[in-house]
């Protein structure tokens, strides 16, 4: 009898050994998957600053003159946007180093609902920024090809329900270029996020 209950004890101990390493075998799992996830959003944030942001440096000087002689705080709104989207990059690379090293599900599970809302934020000030200086940029498209627009009585009053318009439409336009872009990422962390939760009930 008492053979059999050291044998019930060893299998318990083998038994509670197995689901421990089980457990740990997941936390790595998710651990790596969260890390490879952050460093790509790092990855996508510097690739679209370097290429969008260049764009706008290789346009000819004459129309880069123009337009900030006639938007001057349209040109200061831009400028302050580099140093907000590099602010946004270091952040997603502060993250990134932090999590490689993590070795805790609590401190996981709490970086990776800090990285997800430093991304929507991100995408927040993108979609608020774009849809403010492309919808500027429409007007001024609009108003070149109407030489007359400017003869209009009200003309600046009269132009609030198109800028607003088309305000909403680029705006719309990215959010949905940010919705494919970084929805996967976000989707990644969420899923990690709620099988850290059960590892840790």
């Amino acid at each position: 009898m008492k053979e059999l209950d050291l044998l019930k004890k060893d299998w318990q101990k083998s038994e509670a050994s197995f689901e421990q390493l089980s457990e740990n075998d997941i936390y790595a799992m998710l651990h790596k998957k969260s890390s490879s996830v952050v460093k790509w959003i790092l990855i996508v944030s510097i690739l679209e600053f370097v290429i969008l942001n260049g764009i706008g440096w290789f346009l000819p000087d004459p129309y880069q003159s123009k337009y900030n002689q006639l938007h001057p705080y349209l040109s200061i709104a831009e400028n302050l946007n580099y140093f907000i989207i590099l602010g946004f990059i270091y952040l997603f690379f502060k993250n990134y180093k932090t999590i490689s090293v993590l070795n805790n599900a609590t401190l996981l599970i709490k970086h990776i609902l800090k990285t997800r809302k430093i991304v929507n934020y991100y995408i927040y000030w993108n979609i608020l920024i774009s849809g403010f200086i492309g919808a500027f940029g429409f007007i001024d498209g609009w108003n070149n090809s109407n030489t007359n627009v400017a003869d209009i009585p009200n003309h600046g009053t009269a132009m609030v329900i198109p800028f607003a318009i088309a305000m909403f439409l680029i705006m719309l336009f990215i959010w949905g270029f940010y919705k494919i872009l970084y929805g996967n990422f976000l989707g990644k962390l969420k899923t990690n996020y709620e099988e850290l939760q059960k590892i840790e009930s």
